[in-house]
């Protein structure tokens, strides 16, 4: 009997891992909006319409070397484009503007990465999920408005480089300044540049947002 009841208190004492909540349902997603409709995707060239896209997951140009997402489509949550369009408006005045490269990524697109990526160091586990599954994490960089070329940055997208670090230092000048302009600029519009990835940031606040695995095409 003792043993017994030694072993139900040990039970109960045995640490609980959380089950990871991810949405799926388009209904449960559009009930959230309707009671917070900063929740909302936003489609970012709806709500910005001289902004650059160029969704390399849509392409086989990019470190997976397949077609990822099957539109050329980039959403976000409503603060997060409120925001990018304030950045827009403000680098238009300067002669730039911004390109994305990737914004908002179902669930069961992180979990395909993780499981053909050969680094996993550059792909977001799916045991926590991605901050682009919280529609709230924005891959850019900056051009030049006219051209609509890149301006110099240390690397390509998603290079697996030491120099892609966002404090990276052995760089041409001409790199480190513009990295540091688009990652002050950015931060001062509430967002947070990833250590190892100087096109990456995540939107302040973005653990009030859920992870979500509602696909493209019903958006």
């Amino acid at each position: 009997m003792k043993l017994i009841t030694y072993c139900i208190v040990f039970l109960l004492y045995l640490p609980v891992h959380a089950q990871l909540v991810v949405t799926s349902s388009l209904k449960t997603y559009k009930n959230g909006v309707k009671k917070h409709p900063e929740k909302e995707l936003i489609d970012i060239k709806k709500a910005i319409p001289g902004i650059t896209l160029d969704i390399r997951y849509a392409t086989t140009n990019n470190f997976m070397k397949e077609v990822m997402y099957p539109e050329a489509r980039a959403f976000a949550r409503k603060p997060v484009v409120e925001q990018l369009k304030k950045i827009q408006a403000e680098l238009r005045k300067q002669g730039y503007g911004l390109k994305i490269y990737d914004a908002y990524r179902p669930y069961a697109i992180t979990q395909a990465f993780y499981k053909k990526a050969s680094d996993k160091n550059f792909v977001a586990n799916p045991a926590k999920g991605s901050i682009h599954n919280r529609g709230c994490a924005v891959d850019l960089t900056i051009i030049d408005y006219k051209s609509k070329k890149e301006i110099e940055m240390p690397t390509p997208y998603d290079s697996f480089s030491p120099a892609a670090a966002a404090n990276y230092k052995n760089l041409p000048p001409k790199a480190i300044r513009n990295r540091d302009f688009l990652i002050n600029t950015m931060q001062a519009h509430g967002f947070k540049v990833l250590a190892n990835e100087w096109w990456h940031y995540d939107f302040n606040g973005w653990q009030n947002y859920e992870l979500l695995n509602i696909p493209f095409k019903s958006l």
